[in-house]
Order: C-alpha cells, then structure tokens, then sequence
C-alpha cells in the first residue's frame, strides 16, 4: 500500500504511522508548573539525540502540561518506567484538569531530584535530570489548545539503580522498560543480543 498523509486515505481502520516507527521508548516526564505544583505523564514520542553532551527530547502532540511546564520553568525530569509499573504508567497518562497531582493519582511516591526541581518517581530505575535546551514550536491542527512542540533537554544529572548495573554496564533485562507500539500495543525488553561493529578504519 501506499498513500500520502495528509493528502490521500490510507483505507484502514487506524493511522498505521505509530505502528510503523516502533518501538518508541517511553519517557516518563515530571515537571512542576511556575507554581511548584508536580505533573507527570509518558511521552512515547521520547529519545536520546545527543551523547556529548547527553542530551533527549520528548514531543508533546496533545498534553500541554509538561510542554507549559517546561516552558515556564526550564527543567523536567525523564524516567524510565520498567515494566512493572505499566498500570501506574498508563493512570499518569489520565487527562485530569491542570494543577491536579498525577503522582497522587496513579498511586506514585515523590523523590527529590539533585539538580532540578520536579520529583523523581519511586520504582523507577533511571531517572534523568533536564534542562531544557531548546523547545521546537511543531504543526498542530487546534494551535491555540493544543499546541505542538519537540522539548530537547540536556542531561545534568543521571540516575541509575545499581541492582540494575551487572559487570559495570546496565542490563536493561533485569528491569524491562517499556517501549510503544501503534494503537494501543505496549512491549518491553527482555533479551538482547550483542553485534560487534566492523574496524573500518584497520
């Protein structure tokens, strides 16, 4: 098949985008609004963009909370949810009216951060500090109440568990973050396996 978005009908009973870029880490991102009230919800539209320095983005396509937060105060926080916490995960994603505490709802205990502001959420095994870099303003089809925008943070502080740490690197197995499918589908990582890259340069 084939059609163009926004232009032709793909002739299904879903948008088969997602499902086509998948999978998609989840970013679980905290911030705190400019008066110091928390909120927290998963961004699948979530990755790493630089390693030096170490820097990640999250793209807000509908829940202008954490894009208003971020823009009003500069910081945020990413965790990454494993897959024990997917229920806690998906009640953080409930559209409650702003200002109400999606930590409290989803049944999630507040941590301190070290270098920012919002909380850490407890459970979580990695957590990344940020601030932001640059915001993205992005196409939106309702601009003035939901608009559209790319948040890149750079990485100031990261958290790792050490029960997740095994002969000095982190083996993401023992804790099975989350990743997005189309539709309503989830996965997790439970196994790997290892490709050496070729020394081009011998």
């Amino acid at each position: 098949m084939f059609y163009e978005p926004g232009k032709s009908p793909h002739n299904l009973p879903h948008d088969p985008f997602k499902a086509c870029v998948a999978p998609r880490p989840v970013g679980w991102v905290s911030t705190l609004d400019k008066n110091g009230r928390p909120n927290l919800a998963p961004y699948s539209f979530f990755n790493a963009v630089l390693g030096t320095p170490p820097m990640v983005m999250f793209s807000s396509g509908g829940s202008i909370d954490s894009l208003q937060n971020a823009r009003d105060t500069g910081e945020f926080v990413v965790g990454v949810a494993p897959r024990a916490m997917l229920k806690e995960l998906n009640f953080s994603s409930s559209p409650l009216p702003p200002g109400e505490d999606e930590f409290e709802y989803a049944g999630l205990e507040k941590l301190p951060a070290k270098c920012v502001k919002p909380h850490l959420i407890k459970g979580v095994p990695i957590h990344m500090e940020c601030t932001v870099y640059q915001i993205v303003d992005l196409p939106s089809a309702f601009p003035d109440k939901r608009p559209c925008a790319m948040v890149i943070g750079t990485v100031v502080g990261l958290h790792i568990d050490d029960d997740i740490i095994r002969d000095g690197m982190v083996d993401i197995t023992l804790f099975e973050p989350l990743a997005r499918l189309g539709y309503q589908e989830y996965a997790s990582v439970s196994e790997t396996f290892t490709v050496r890259r070729e020394d081009f340069w011998k």
